[in-house]
């Protein structure tokens, strides 16, 4: 029983030090969850959701590539894209943490959800090797908030709004939006079910939700309008881009 208790405490000692380092550290990363953070069982279960996401994207890459020898350029640059973009940490002084922009709202435009999924794994790995940034051991909860919900959050929002015949900025800037913030709600749940111990698992992720707020709300409006201008830019520059990967029809392209 003692050594029971003794966990017990050890527990809610951890859990107490990770809300507050939300709230003080000066060097935390609100979308990538940290190497150790999650206990193996739920390390597991995330990579185990994640790999046929991973294997489907290679599928699609392999047969789009094979179709159309300039997708795999493309694939690299927006791989590019994702990682520098979710390399840029950004500093909110009120919650005494930092941040940083995923990127996969305008990947799941442009390239669709399952070769996003992709890019944001290799990004996400190569990040956790070379950058400390995220884990290896989280490589998978990483891969299902960050590629999987902001993926098909962006392309999902883009193409609704598109259908309801929205314009370009106002769709792609939502899909920017709701890109970074499913995936910031996706990080709070996998982060409250991991570290909950024999806690309620609301109050804890409600707790980690309000926490990562001051960092997430401006920090999504910023991507959406980060979002938007690319779609934009790519418009008025390479209307022809957009209507070869399907974003547009060639019929809205203006001469």
């Amino acid at each position: 029983m003692e050594i029971l208790g003794g966990i017990m405490k050890i527990k809610s000692l951890k859990l107490k030090v990770f809300i507050l380092s939300l709230f003080t550290a000066s060097n935390a990363h609100a979308m990538h969850i940290s190497e150790g953070i999650l206990p193996f069982n739920w390390a597991a279960l995330w990579f185990a959701v994640a790999i046929p996401f991973v294997a489907f994207g290679l599928y699609r890459l392999k047969k789009l590539s094979s179709v159309d020898l300039s997708f795999k350029p493309l694939v690299g640059l927006m791989a590019a894209v994702v990682f520098i973009i979710s390399c840029m940490p950004i500093p909110v002084p009120t919650a005494g943490t930092c941040s940083h922009p995923c990127g996969t709202g305008i990947a799941g435009i442009l390239l669709g959800p399952a070769i996003s999924i992709l890019i944001t794994a290799v990004a996400l790995l190569i990040q956790a090797l070379f950058l400390a940034h995220g884990g290896l051991t989280t490589w998978g909860a990483n891969i299902i908030s960050m590629g999987v919900m902001g993926s098909f959050a962006g392309y999902l929002t883009f193409r609704g709004l598109r259908a309801l015949k929205a314009n370009l900025w106002i769709a792609g800037f939502m899909a920017g939006l709701f890109a970074d913030w499913a995936t910031y709600l996706a990080t709070s749940a996998e982060l409250a079910s991991g570290i909950k111990g024999d806690s309620p698992f609301m109050p804890l992720f409600w707790k980690i939700l309000i926490a990562f707020i001051p960092t997430q709300l401006p920090l999504g409006i910023l991507e959406g309008a980060m979002t938007a201008g690319m779609v934009v830019l790519l418009y008025k520059k390479r209307p022809d881009l957009l209507v070869k990967m399907q974003v547009i029809k060639a019929a809205e392209v203006t001469v």
